[in-house]
């Protein structure tokens, strides 16, 4: 199973589209996980019918239309692993710790919020956020990442590093 991960879209406050290679990954991935701070409805809705199956959750800069429609929390069992998604995870410093308490049950936990592509492990618990596809904050670049799930393990977990924008 393909997955693509991506969060904080931020559309279309930081871009007026997501980006064509996000797009081309998009119609390759068996499921999609957005962890939050989409800001608009339209992007859900683009994700929603492009998507084999979408696995969303609500970010801190998300509106009440979009809290109606996603979780705070997402979880779904996918080839055999448990995912958890979720937007804020706090602080960097003691993540793995507050993450692996938190989230006892799921073997790959996917985050968003600080832009910042993060994977470790706290345990047996993976965690993933993808960065951001629109806005890089402090990084050099914008992101967002794919994987595959086979026999209840990830493999090719990849950072896909954007262009800049024009």
């Amino acid at each position: 199973m393909r997955l693509l991960l991506t969060s904080d879209t931020h559309l279309p406050v930081r871009a007026a589209a997501l980006p064509d290679a996000l797009m081309a990954a998009l119609d390759d991935a068996d499921a999609v996980i957005h962890a939050g701070d989409w800001i608009d409805e339209a992007t859900l809705d683009l994700l929603v019918s492009r998507s084999r199956r979408l696995i969303g959750v609500y970010g801190n800069n998300d509106g009440p239309g979009l809290r109606r429609r996603l979780p705070e929390v997402a979880r779904a069992e996918l080839e055999g692993l448990r995912f958890a998604v979720v937007h804020e995870t706090g602080a960097a410093a003691g993540r793995e710790r507050r993450c692996a308490a938190r989230f006892p049950d799921a073997d790959v936990l996917v985050f968003g919020h600080s832009h910042i592509p993060w994977d470790t492990s706290a345990g047996t618990l993976r965690l993933l956020n993808p960065g951001s596809p629109t806005d890089r904050r402090r990084r050099p670049f914008c992101s967002f990442m794919t994987l595959t799930v086979a026999g209840a393990e990830l493999h090719d977990v990849t950072l896909h590093r954007l262009p800049p924008r024009r």
